[in-house]
């Protein structure tokens, strides 16, 4: 008899996505301060963790690897997120430094996303936020070799609990770990309406100045 799982049945799935209408006349001048908005009536609704976001990156040779990982801040300059250097987001971005941030906003029919070039932050940004960690995520960042393989849980656990013998007060900040800033070139806000006529605007920079586009859903 075959017991192999058959794949569930995605038919019942479908929805459809009714939400106000996104207007060229209704937006701000530029995605930054129009992200603003979106991310506090984000906030407002109660999604959990509004600033988690898809980091899309690809090696030197063109694969791709995506993960979720946490906006920490952004403002004109780009987005901002945290990690270990040597992770496989980090050799990507050393390699090819550029990466997309997708915000699935799906509660409210909503997502943002970002593409644009990254540079890593200074020692000193990277360094004032690691000092506002938690102590367990300060001592986690050093335990973790992340992206590497790891024998067992224990192995990492004791790695964990040698590391907070060492520092039980202070860590300091690792040489392989600091922040990223993803500096928008294209910043698309789509908005999800009725019979997948949905709306999409999309700021594209052309010199210093951001042209507003509609495109086709």
């Amino acid at each position: 008899m075959d017991v192999t799982p058959r794949p569930p049945s995605l038919s019942g799935l479908r929805r459809s996505y009714v939400g106000e209408p996104l207007l060229e006349s209704d937006v701000a001048a530029d995605p930054v301060a129009q992200f603003t908005t979106w991310f506090q009536e984000a906030l407002e609704a109660g999604l959990p963790e509004p600033n988690a976001m898809v980091l899309a990156t690809a090696s030197a040779d063109g694969r791709p690897s995506a993960r979720t990982v946490l906006l920490k801040g952004y403002d004109e300059h780009g987005f901002v997120f945290y990690t270990n250097y040597e992770s496989r987001k980090g050799r990507d971005l050393a390699e090819n430094p550029w990466a997309a941030l997708l915000f699935p906003w799906h509660p409210i029919r909503r997502q943002v996303r970002v593409e644009g070039k990254v540079s890593r932050l200074s020692p000193e940004e990277s360094a004032a936020y690691f000092a506002s960690r938690p102590y367990g995520s300060r001592i986690g960042a050093w335990a973790s070799r992340q992206s590497s393989v790891v024998r067992s849980r224990e192995e990492l656990d004791a790695r964990y609990a040698e590391l907070a013998a060492r520092w039980p007060e202070d860590p300091p900040v690792p040489g392989f770990w600091g922040g990223f800033r993803v500096v928008p070139r294209e910043v698309e806000f789509w908005q999800g309406q009725l019979d997948r006529m949905h709306d999409r605007l999309r700021y594209r920079l052309d010199g210093p100045l951001w042209v507003l586009e509609r495109l086709a859903p």
